[in-house]
This record gives structure tokens, sequence and C-alpha cells, in this order.
């Protein structure tokens, strides 16, 4: 690091509002189909009816008779375009319109175009389908599904991990749980509703869509279409609600590209979101076995977790979270395997913390149950099993703070005000139960690139191809390293023709981003310090390492200070520009190259060899039923969370907030109900897909613990955004069994369930 860089005064930003706030809560930012658009025409989707089969015949007749109707995108008008390529940048690999063959429910047939949206609508509404249709395979244990291993399937899922003899410690152990749980199909329903508009300027491709990743989706649209992707601009300034929904593209956008070109006029197509459940993915369906095996100490010897998960015919995606979750604790010996159960429905994606929400569920729900065998305190069986390194390749962890996680929380929360005995505490006629469950994600990092520019008059530009989706915290690493106040810096984001990002995702963008923006400071720094202690300089003679640069000044050690504008007059100019690309350690020179191609490629987690890089938490419920009815309510929920460096406390909070209440919808409402006969989803709506409320949250408290971890990148940032639901619903589920002795393995947890 440069020796004039400035030395971090905390690990703990300051609490800053959001610079983006006023705008969004007046209404006044733009998303992407809200931009006014000249001569806009509107597309609207014809999906599926069947689950599985093949379009035998199209009726046209009457959606081309609807008032205003302008084209019909549908088979053959896709034949020159390359179907849809599955991975990190592409949602499926399903090219709707390529062939005719259904295999989903849902799926796009066709794209009616019109010049109003009513118009639109109406015309999809009256092109209709004959099928040859077949009987779809819906889920786990219907038939005609096909089951397959699910090590080297994907990139970020390469092999089952195991360590010892599992299966002889196992038969040793003193005391044994053998346990299987579940976790439900998980749609998205974000407030901005999906959505491309798409316009031609000559042989150059606009398209305003909300993204995660500008960068990926202009090199995938670019394959598609067939043409230089230095002519494709994907622009995505703001995103209401992501969470890894819009960070694949979808098949639409190549779809809305060709009808735009074909009506030489832009085209919006705004998915309804009722459709949003078959044209995007959601959160795979996963069935778990964990089997533990420990000693009358309360010493885990044995840990074996299977999983299986439901995923679409033609993509293999992977959940895979027991690479988390077999290097939790200090287990002795331990035995994974994911297994894909491929059925007849749309391709699972990403959806916050994708691996571990669900792994994490049944790992902790297991840890509360042999804690309950082993006669002994939740907390105190994850204390003992705290381990010294990881379990599989004996890695050190780069920091774990779990232990203090715990004791704040648990301090914070009134743990030891807790009646260990199972439906002891009441408050007349409401059962009282206490759990807690340890949160977990693996710190990434990703090669990515930022220009900042320096004004003689101290003004800060950023500009980088990332995404603002909640974390609001690049202005302050440019304001800290440049010693310059907040108000002074602007970011530019959200656009594929700024400096290339990897995608907002996996809790990789602060880090990533932040890496770069300092190391584009640090060059303007070393620049302005030159400048400054050359001959004729305002600081001639003082030594360049010796500077600090804060309040618009560059200080010398011996008292001398330079206004940043008169270094700039010094040097005859009125502006530093740098642009700086940051590459992880062990980032090979292909790593950038990829990322220049849309590619990101992470680093971290448990895959780099010195050691292993995870932010914890540890998270408290109290929850409250009813000894009638059984309704349940969750009164309290404390979390406590290390996570590195946090730019910005307020924001941080924000996040770790929204993710435990998302935590309390996964375990009490969320689910996705799948009609098994027909492989169809039932509940796509508001209405009936339950979401938590605000009658639903409480009292719910947020502590940031403070740690330092030098290991995981330049910004020492760990990523939070990901955090704070992990260990929720776990948590909810130990807290229902202290109530009522009734152990609910299957989310979500209903009033049903209790009465029984």
């Amino acid at each position: 690091m440069d020796p004039a860089a400035p030395k971090p005064k905390e690990n703990m930003g300051e609490p800053l509002p959001r610079v983006d706030a006023r705008l969004k809560v007046t209404g006044q930012a733009h998303y992407p189909a809200d931009l006014p658009t000249a001569n806009l025409a509107y597309g609207a989707l014809a999906t599926s009816s069947i689950a599985k089969g093949r379009v035998t015949k199209l009726h046209l007749d009457d959606a081309r008779a609807v008032p205003g109707l302008l084209d019909i995108v549908t088979y053959g008008d896709m034949d020159k375009v390359e179907k849809p390529k599955f991975g990190n940048a592409g949602a499926t690999s399903i090219g709707p319109l390529h062939d005719r063959t259904i295999f989903h429910d849902g799926q796009i047939i066709a794209l009616a175009v019109a010049e109003t949206f009513e118009a639109a609508e109406e015309a999809a509404q009256l092109i209709r389908a004959d099928y040859e249709e077949e009987k779809p395979s819906a889920s786990f244990d219907s038939p005609g599904t096909k089951t397959i291993p699910a090590a080297g399937k994907s990139p970020l899922f390469k092999e089952d991990v195991k360590a010892g003899d599992f299966d002889a410690a196992y038969a040793a152990a003193a005391v044994r749980i053998d346990a299987r749980y579940s976790t439900p199909t998980q749609h998205h329903n974000p407030i901005e509703l999906f959505s491309t508009t798409a316009f031609w300027q000559g042989d150059q491709l606009i398209v305003h869509e909300p993204s995660q990743n500008v960068t990926g989706w202009k090199a995938e649209l670019a394959r598609e279409l067939k043409i230089d992707p230095a002519n494709v601009r994907i622009v995505s300034p703001f995103i209401g609600g992501a969470f890894g929904s819009k960070g694949p593209m979808t098949p639409r956008t190549a779809i809305v590209a060709v009808a735009a070109k074909r009506l030489g006029r832009p085209v919006r197509c705004v998915t309804s979101r009722m459709q949003a459940f078959g044209t995007q993915t959601y959160r795979a369906e996963t069935r778990h076995r964990i089997r533990i095996g420990a000693g009358e100490d309360g010493r885990i010897t044995a840990f074996a977790h299977e999983g299986w998960e439901v995923t679409s015919r033609p993509d293999p995606y992977v959940v895979g979270g027991t690479s988390a979750t077999g290097r939790m604790y200090d287990y002795g010996s331990v035995l994974t395997h994911v297994s894909l159960v491929q059925a007849d429905r749309n391709t699972p994606g990403y959806m916050r913390s994708p691996p571990e929400t669900p792994y994490v569920y049944a790992l902790e729900n297991a840890m509360d149950e042999m804690a309950v065998a082993l006669g002994m305190d939740p907390v105190e069986f994850r204390r003992i099993n705290e381990p010294k390194a990881e379990p599989i390749g004996k890695k050190p962890f780069s920091s774990r703070s779990l232990i203090q996680c715990y004791e704040q929380a648990a301090n914070a929360f009134g743990w030891a005000k807790r009646d260990p005995k199972v439906g002891a505490m009441r408050d007349g006629d409401w059962l009282i139960g206490m759990g807690c469950a340890t949160a977990i994600y693996p710190t990434a990092v990703a090669p990515c690139a930022a220009r900042v520019r320096l004004t003689s008059d101290g003004d800060v530009r950023v500009q980088c191809g990332s995404h603002e989706i909640g974390t609001g915290v690049r202005t302050q690493m440019a304001s800290q390293r440049l010693g310059v106040s907040i108000d002074k810096v602007t970011v530019e984001m959200g656009d594929s023709s700024l400096p290339p990002a990897p995608v907002s995702g996996g809790s990789i963008s602060t880090a990533s981003v932040c890496s770069a923006v300092l190391k584009a400071c640090d060059a303007i720094r070393a620049k302005l310090s030159a400048g400054a202690t050359a001959e004729g300089g305002p600081l001639a003679g003082s030594h360049n390492e010796e500077l600090d640069l804060d309040g618009g000044k560059l200080a010398a050690r011996g008292g001398a200070s330079a206004k940043i504008e008169d270094v700039f007059k010094a040097m005859q100019i009125g502006a530093i520009e740098e642009y700086a690309e940051f590459a992880p350690k062990g980032a090979t020179p292909e790593a950038v190259k990829k990322l220049y191609a849309g590619q990101s490629e992470f680093h971290g987690g448990d895959q780099d060899e010195d050691s292993v890089k995870y932010a914890f938490g540890a998270e408290f419920v109290e929850v409250r039923i009813n000894s009638y009815t059984r309704e349940i309510r969750v009164p309290r929920n404390v979390g406590a969370f290390a996570a590195g460096r946090i730019m910005n406390t307020r924001t941080a909070r924000s996040q770790l907030m929204g993710g435990m209440i998302w935590g309390i919808g996964q375990a009490l409402h969320e689910a996705t109900e799948v009609d098994r006969r027909y492989a169809r989803y039932v509940n796509r709506d508001l209405q009936d897909y339950l979401v938590p409320v605000n009658a639903d949250i409480r009292d719910l408290q947020v502590i940031l613990v403070p740690e330092v971890d030098h290991a995981v990148n330049p910004a020492g940032v760990k990523g939070l955004g990901e955090l704070g639901n992990v260990g929720t619903a776990a948590a909810v589920a130990s807290a229902v069994y202290h109530a009522t002795g009734k152990r609910i393995r299957d989310l979500p947890i209903r009033i049903d369930q209790l009465i029984a």
C-alpha cells in the first residue's frame, strides 16, 4: 500500500445518509421503466399454459385484430439470434422462442407489441396455442424426475467437501441425531417489476433494464444478437429490489431488442407480477438430512450434511451450501453430498444468500436439536465447538468473531433469563420461546475497475459500472481517501459504458468497488504529493510519504500545509484523473481480462490457499405462541454481526435489519405453492404470496461488532448484504420448539403445524 495513504481512524464508518435517499422517497429517481421515451411502443408477453410438451400451432388472428397492434414476435423470429447461455450473466439456457419445446409453465411463447400498453396486453391475452402436452414432473417425489450429483456442475460448487472417517466417528459417538429438514420454493417479489426498454440508434443498441450486472449483460446480449459488444449499452441507474433476481439476464431482453429493431422504434415490456413467477429465477426448493455425533462432553466428532435441490431439466443450477455448513464448527469428521433433482420447472437462481439461507437453516436446527439431546445450553454448545481452523483443509480463518457476536447479542437479548425447560416460560395465554442461531457468509471479492477524477476546487467524481443496490458507500471511500467532504463527491454507476465491474451480488460489491476506488485515489494522492514537494511546489523540501491529505489540504509533519488548489496551480493542471484496475490476491491477469468480457471471477471464501474468509453473526429470537389459537408472533429479534470494516454504519445497519426481517418472513410466511398435478405456481401475487408487514415486526436490534481483517482485501471490507437473513429462520424454529416442544423442521412454520 502507498506509504502516503492515510491510516484508518477507525473501523466503523460514519452513519451518513444515502446520497440518493431524497430522490427515492420523493419519487424523483427514474427507474428503467420510468424513463421518458419518445415514440415508445409497448410489449406484453404471452406465456404457456402447460409445463411440459410442445407448441404445435399458434393462433394469432384475434391478436392481430386488436386496434393499435404493431407486431408479434414469436417462433421463427429469433432464428438469427443465439440461444441464451446459462451462467453468471445468463439466467437460463432455455431459448423460449428458439424451438417449440415447453420446459416449464409460464414459458414465453410470444411478445405482442402495440401503440398502447392496454392494446399490447389485450393482444397477448388473445394469443392461443395448441400443444402436444406431456405429464410434467413438479418437484421432489414426482414421477419422472431425475436425480444427479451436483458436484462439478457449477464453477461455484466444485466438489462435496469431506474430512476424516465420518462413518466410524458417527458409529462411535455417545450421542447422535439423524434429522431431515426442508425449505420451500420462494419467489422474488420486488416492488419494481421486471422490465426491458430497448431502442436502436443506428447500429447502437441501448437497453434500460433493472440489472445487477450491466457489464455481464452487455457481453451476453452482444453474444446473443451477434453484434460487437461496443455497440451495446446497458443502463440501470436505480434498482427497486433485486437480491439476485436481477443478476442474470433473462431471454426477454433479446426478444424486446429484436422487436425494437424490427419496428425501428423503442419498445418497452414490463412483466406482470404473475408472469414474473415463470419468467424470472427463484429460490430452489431444498431437502436436507443432517447427522451429528458427539461425545458426552458435547464436542462434535462427526457431521454429515446431504442436500437435494430442485432445478430445471436444461440447467444444472446448484445451491450447494455444504461448502459453508461443512466448515462452520469443529466437527472432527465431515461428510457432505448434494444432489440435483431435475423437474419440469423454470431454472432457479440467486436469492439473497443463495446457498447459506436453506443450508444453514438445516444445520442450525440440527445444532439446536443436538444441544437438547446433550442437555446443554445452545450457546455453550456452539462455544465448545468453536474451531481453531476450518475442518476440511485445516486452514485458519482470516478472522472469526463469532463468539464475540454471541456474547454481545446474548447480553443485549437477555439470554441468561431464559428458562431452558420446554414450555416453562409464559405470559398469560402466551407461551414464550427463545432461540438462537449462527449466521455465516463467505467473504469474496472480484476484479473491478474504477475511474476517479479530482479537480482543483476539490470536487471528486467516481465512475464505475457497478450498482447501488442498498449499500450507499461508494462516496465514502473516495471522501476518506482524498480528504474531501462527502458533499464534494459524485458517483456515476449502473451503466455499461463506465469502467467494468463484477456482478453486484454475493456481497462482493462494496469490497470490490471500494478496492478499485481506493487504488485510483491512492494514485491521485501520489501525484498530488509529487507535485506539492517538487521544486517550485508549495511543500518543496517535504517528503512525499510524510504528507497527509485531509480537509482539502496537504499537510506535512512539520506543520506546513498547502491547499489542493495551490498544488494544482503549481502543477499547472486543473484536474487529476486516474483509472485503476483492482485484482484480488491470487487472481491471474486472465481474471482481469475476463472482467472486460463480462465475467465475474470470485476470490475468497473457502477458495484461497492461505485462509478461509467469512463474515459471521449470531441471532437471538423471542417468539410468543398463543396457547389456544397457536398464533405465532416475534416480538424481539437481536442480531450481532462482524463483517470487517464497516464503511457506513447507517446503511450497514439497514441492510442487516432488512435481512433479519426477511428471515422472519422465511420462517413464518414465505412459500411458493406448487400445484403438483400441473407443475404450476398457484400463489402468483402479493395477496397470496405472504411476506411480513409492519405489524409482524416489533423490537429488532442490530449490533455491529468491530472487526479488523487486513487479509480479505485492501479495503478490509467483508460484505454483509446477504449475512443478516441467514440465521433468523433457524432461530425462530428453535424458539418455537422451546415454547411448545414441537420441532418444526419444514419451512414455513404455520399455525396448522402447531395445532396437531
